[in-house]
């Protein structure tokens, strides 16, 4: 980490860019729900980057900016082969009408691959070898980040990339917490929408979240990955009941290729009382490897 994490740049949004005279902005490789993330050089260090830009309506609310600002550090203390790296923080501030505003960004490591999102969509069910293997990876990266004290919140497959040699890399730890406890209602909103399907219940019921969130979302992916769909489907807000109420199937209902173990296995993981389920990342992996 070096540089650039308290300066500023003014910049229009529009025009190619270099933030605080340094990490070159190119095309645009990806769009969430709170920022969009483009393709950039690290002109110091002559490496390609990722460069994810805070949207600016979101930049706005001040209690955001500062959740922002502490979980980048933080995501940018995680060192592991299964975690996207974050290289720096910083803000530059763009134009938006009359009034500037700052819009923190991450410079993180540029990934080639493909989101298992991405995966799911093109192939479905992926077959237990592959669920098994990319799971465990998912796994190793929250067992380090729990270890940390650092609670993803957003476990789901847009956030988990496979990279062309194979390796698994999480993407945005930390972000996903800043955006949940933001105060903006819009922003609490879009967090419970667009983690419904992977929403543990006490997150679902407003709760006080801790690792075992993670582990219920790695349940619901591992049940993804192998039953070619989510544990759980409807409306956002019948999934919140069914998260909260109704007793998941297992994935061989669907995938009858699927294990008893490994049935049972995913259905410890997604109890709903979080003293039932998998208590520690590194628990689950051992099941997971063992079924």
């Amino acid at each position: 980490m070096s540089g650039g994490r308290d300066g500023h740049a003014d910049v229009s949004v529009d025009e190619q860019r270099t933030l605080n005279g340094r990490y070159r902005i190119g095309e645009l490789i990806g769009r969430g729900g709170m920022a969009d993330v483009f393709r950039g050089e690290d002109l110091r260090l002559h490496r390609p980057v990722a460069v994810k830009l805070m949207r600016r309506d979101l930049a706005r609310d001040p209690h955001f900016q500062a959740r922002f600002r502490k979980e980048a550090r933080s995501a940018a203390s995680l060192n592991h082969p299964s975690i996207v790296s974050v290289y720096d923080t910083g803000e530059v501030s763009l134009e938006d009408g009359l009034h500037p505003v700052d819009c923190p960004f991450l410079v993180m490591e540029l990934v080639s691959g493909r989101t298992l999102r991405e995966i799911l969509h093109a192939e479905g069910a992926v077959g237990t070898d592959r669920a098994v293997a990319w799971t465990r990876g998912v796994l190793e990266a929250l067992e380090h980040a729990h270890e940390e004290g650092i609670v993803h919140r957003d476990v789901k497959p847009a956030n988990v990339m496979v990279t062309d040699t194979g390796a698994v890399k999480v993407m945005d730890f930390g972000i996903a917490h800043a955006l949940a406890d933001t105060s903006a209602t819009t922003s609490q909103t879009q967090a419970v929408v667009g983690t419904a399907l992977y929403l543990a219940p006490e997150q679902a019921t407003g709760r006080t979240v801790d690792g075992r969130a993670d582990l219920y979302a790695a349940g619901c992916l591992l049940f993804e990955l192998l039953a070619g769909r989510t544990p759980f489907i409807g409306e956002p807000v019948s999934l919140v009941y069914q998260h909260i109420g109704e007793q998941p199937q297992p994935p061989s209902l669907y995938e009858h290729s699927v294990s008893p173990e490994l049935d049972a296995v995913v259905l410890h993981s997604l109890e709903k009382k979080r003293d039932a389920r998998y208590q520690s990342a590194g628990e689950f992996r051992s099941d997971v490897l063992a079924a």
